[in-house]
């Protein structure tokens, strides 16, 4: 189980309690769930599509610049006359998937000097959507990750597999055609924009399915193991939600570094923990992560509930937590306020209690496409949806049935 829930600029007092190497990221992990991935909202307007264009709709402006219209059309790749409607699912008041959600025509979105509009072609479904699409728990909406009354923006969606249709002017590096994946603005549609430094080449061996799946739980696994738990070859890892997004890469990446692996979940799920590599499996049901004697280097702890004492008891005297997520459930905090107890706690005990910040960027993202190009990473995909079904994507997930990744495919 894994989640992320919302993204930007770090408060002080969260890049605080980074690894020093990470402190330009953006806030990603913090509430558990099923796969710590969440959306980074971009507005999308819906027009009706041959209605006139005011002055006003012809020259945008961006950072106190007025574009033109023919400026814009060549960063585009499209012209005035040229039909830019695209089908994307979208919602206009929050609530849950089936009720919000529907299939739409809506104008496709345009993109600026340094961005990249993609051709979508798969886009990842995670838990970090259902809290956009929520507005829950209320914090998101007091911080201004997404709107007070409604949602800010029409379109969800981040992880993201497609083809570059069009580059900015200050793009370098990418070009059309080019396959990619990575983190992008409303991947719930046929076309989304991303800027460049959040895209890498799509990994030879993967169909774009199995990319889209890769990206934000990839990178939040990534950088748990390796910056949060700086995790040793010879080391006891135990991973608390092993079969969710993030958790089966977790398993993975942390073999990869050479560490002994404790995976924790269901019953139905400990065959897939298993055959992604992990050492041992706890189910959750009949065993308790505290209790067997084991004590371990690095835990991983990813939307989970267990409070801060009872995840200390199951780390050796200096060993180190790392907590990606909560689902406690509460409207208001959704258990985010053990993240911050954590690295508070740490200050005063000789072990290392931490939250972790996913930072979304090209260079983790070419990490992950070495370990998946040489079979040391495969992502895990239990279903994929239509674009039309993306409501039904949601729910399956939300439901707990989902046994790693769940993708929508555009």
């Amino acid at each position: 189980m894994t989640a992320t829930w919302f993204q930007g600029p770090a408060p002080d007092f969260i890049a605080a309690s980074r690894p020093a190497s990470r402190a330009g990221g953006s806030i990603l992990h913090f509430l558990g769930g099923q796969t710590a991935d969440v959306v980074g909202e971009r507005a999308v307007a819906q027009t009706k599509i041959g209605a006139p264009q005011n002055d006003r709709h012809r020259n945008q402006r961006r950072d106190g610049r007025v574009i033109s219209t023919e400026e814009r059309n060549r960063a585009t790749g499209h012209g005035t006359a040229e039909a830019v409607a695209m089908k994307a699912i979208v919602q206009d008041s929050y609530g849950e998937a089936e009720d919000v959600m529907r299939l739409a025509e809506i104008d496709r979105p345009e993109i600026g000097e340094g961005e990249v509009l993609l051709r979508v072609r798969a886009a990842g479904v995670d838990r970090g959507v259902w809290h956009l699409m929520t507005g829950l728990p209320y914090l998101l909406r007091v911080i201004g990750y997404c709107g007070v009354r409604a949602p800010r923006t029409r379109v969800r969606g981040s992880d993201v597999a497609g083809r570059v249709e069009a580059v900015g002017a200050d793009v370098t590096g990418l070009r059309p055609g080019d396959e990619v994946y990575g983190v992008a603005d409303g991947a719930f549609a046929e076309y989304a924009v991303a800027t460049a430094d959040k895209l890498a080449p799509k990994p030879r061996n993967l169909s774009a399915e199995q990319a889209a799946a890769v990206p934000i739980s990839g990178l939040t696994a990534l950088q748990a193991v390796r910056d949060g738990g700086q995790v040793q070859p010879g080391q006891k890892v135990l991973i608390i939600g092993a079969s969710g997004g993030v958790g089966t890469f977790a398993v993975q990446v942390a073999r990869a570094y050479g560490a002994h692996v404790t995976g924790v979940c269901s019953r139905a799920k400990v065959d897939l923990v298993r055959s992604l590599g992990a050492d041992n499996v706890i189910d959750y049901a009949v065993g308790d992560i505290a209790d067997d004697g084991q004590r371990y280097d690095v835990v991983l702890d990813i939307g989970g509930h267990r409070s801060l004492t009872h995840l200390r008891r199951a780390l050796t005297a200096t060993g180190r937590l790392v907590i990606i997520g909560s689902e406690t459930g509460g409207r208001w905090l959704g258990g985010f306020d053990r993240s911050l107890r954590a690295p508070l706690l740490s200050r005063f005990v000789r072990q290392t209690l931490t939250m972790l910040a996913n930072s979304e960027n090209a260079s983790d993202l070419m990490v992950l496409t070495d370990l998946i190009e040489s079979d040391e990473v495969t992502p895990a995909i239990d279903r994929i949806y239509p674009l039309s079904e993306t409501p039904a994507a949601i729910r399956y997930l939300i439901d707990g049935h989902a046994q790693g990744k769940v993708v929508v495919t555009v």
